[in-house]
C-alpha cells in the first residue's frame, strides 16, 4: 500500500512540474522576424522599365494588284538589300493585258498614219482646188483623233507594262524581315501585307510608364539601357517620342527612346531595363503592405530601436502609385516601419528585424 501511495505522489509531483514548464512557456514572448525600412525623403530616385528593342522605320509589305503568290524569296529573320524580290504573283494575266495593250498600239499606229496620209492628200488637192474645204477639214481632224488614239494606247500600254512590274515585290530599303503574312499558292488582295521589313540601323527602346512618370518627361530626356540578360551589356539614349495619350486599359504612356550607337547585342526583339532619374514625390514612400487600417485610421507598425518592440503610428497617405504610397505627414526620417505582415502584430510585441543593414 505505501508502494502505491509513493507512485502517486510521484506522478502528482510530475505533473505539477509539466503544468509549470507549460505555464512558463506559454508566458514567454514571441519574437516575431518582421520586414522592416528605415525611411528617408528622397529628392531624386532612379526607376527602370522593361521594354524592348524595335526598328524606328518598318514597312509592311505588299503587292499592288490582285493575283497568285508562285514564288516567296524571303522568310522571317532574313537579310534583304533595297530592290531584292521578296515574293512574285502569277505574271500570265498581266502578261497578256501587255500584249493585248501593245496591238491596240499598233492598230493606233497604223490609224494614224492612214490618217495623215490622207490629210496630205486632201491639203495637195485643195492646193490644186480639186476639193472642198471641208473635206480637208474632216481629214485633219481625223488625223488629230488618230494621234489622240495613239497616246491613249500609249497610255494603256503603260499602265499594262507598270501592272506586269506590280507582280513582283521589292524591298524599299535594306533591312531584315520582321515577319511573313502569305504563304505559296495563297490569293492575295491588293494591299494586303505579304511581308515586313525592318531597318536594322536605327533601333530604339520602347517602354511603358506609369502616367504620372510619362506625363513628367520632355522629348530629349536621357535613359540608361541595359540589356535584361546581361546587364553589363548597356548604352544610352533619349526620349524621340512620348505618345499624346495614355492606354484606357493600363493607364501606361507608351515612350521611344533613340539608343546612341547601341550595341551589337541589342537585336530587335530583344528585351532591355531602361532607367531615368525622376524628382521624387514630396514625403516618404512606403509599400501598400507596411498600411494597416483601424477604426477609419490609417497607421503603420513602427519599430523601437532599443527594445525592438512595435507599436502603432498615424500617418496621412498623400498619393497611391500602384504598389507603394507616398506618406504626407506621420513619420520621421530615420524611423523604422514594418513592410510586411501588418495584421499579424500586436502593440508591445518584441520583433526580431530581418536584416539590420535596411
Amino acid at each position: 500500500m505505501k508502494r502505491i501511495l509513493t507512485s502517486l505522489a510521484a506522478l502528482g509531483a510530475v505533473g505539477l512540474l509539466a503544468a509549470c514548464q507549460d505555464e512558463q512557456h506559454a508566458e514567454a514572448p514571441v519574437v516575431r522576424p518582421v520586414l522592416s525600412v528605415v525611411v528617408t525623403p528622397q529628392a531624386e530616385r532612379t526607376v527602370g522599365f522593361a521594354g524592348t528593342v524595335e526598328a524606328r522605320f518598318k514597312s509592311d509589305l505588299g503587292f499592288r494588284v490582285l493575283g497568285r503568290i508562285i514564288s516567296r524569296d524571303a522568310n522571317v529573320a532574313d537579310i534583304v538589300e533595297k530592290g531584292q524580290r521578296l515574293a512574285t504573283l502569277d505574271p500570265v494575266t498581266y502578261r497578256l493585258a501587255v500584249q493585248s495593250a501593245q496591238a491596240d498600239l499598233a492598230s493606233a499606229t497604223a490609224q494614224l498614219e492612214n490618217a495623215a496620209a490622207t490629210e496630205a492628200r486632201q491639203r495637195t488637192l485643195l492646193q490644186q482646188n480639186i476639193t472642198s474645204e471641208a473635206q480637208f477639214e474632216a481629214a485633219r481632224q481625223a488625223r488629230e483623233s488618230a494621234e489622240a488614239g495613239v497616246t491613249r494606247a500609249q497610255a494603256n500600254l503603260a499602265q499594262a507594262e507598270e501592272q506586269l512590274g506590280y507582280t513582283e515585290l521589292r524591298a524599299d530599303f535594306d533591312g531584315v524581315v520582321t515577319a511573313v503574312g502569305a504563304e505559296l499558292g495563297q490569293v492575295v488582295q491588293p494591299g494586303q501585307t505579304v511581308a515586313s521589313v525592318a531597318r536594322a540601323d536605327i533601333r530604339e527602346a520602347v517602354i511603358d510608364l506609369p502616367e504620372s512618370i510619362g506625363r513628367g518627361l520632355t522629348s530629349g530626356a536621357r535613359f540608361d539601357v541595359a540589356l535584361q540578360l546581361d546587364p553589363a551589356i548597356r548604352t544610352t539614349g533619349s526620349v524621340r517620342e512620348i505618345a499624346p495619350q495614355a492606354d484606357p486599359t493600363t493607364r501606361s504612356v507608351r515612350v521611344r527612346i533613340t539608343l546612341d550607337k547601341p550595341p551589337e547585342s541589342f537585336r530587335l526583339g530583344t528585351t532591355v531595363t531602361a532607367a531615368v532619374a525622376t524628382q521624387a514625390s514630396p514625403g516618404i514612400e512606403l509599400p501598400v503592405s507596411a498600411l494597416m487600417e483601424r477604426d477609419r485610421r490609417t497607421m503603420v507598425w513602427i519599430v523601437d530601436p532599443a527594445t525592438k518592440t512595435v507599436s502603432t503610428k498615424d500617418v496621412t497617405v498623400a498619393a497611391w502609385n500602384g504598389s507603394s504610397v507616398q506618406i504626407a505627414n506621420g513619420l520621421t526620417s530615420g524611423t523604422r516601419v514594418v513592410t510586411a505582415g501588418v495584421n499579424s502584430l500586436s502593440s508591445g510585441q518584441t520583433v526580431k528585424i530581418a536584416d539590420e543593414s535596411l
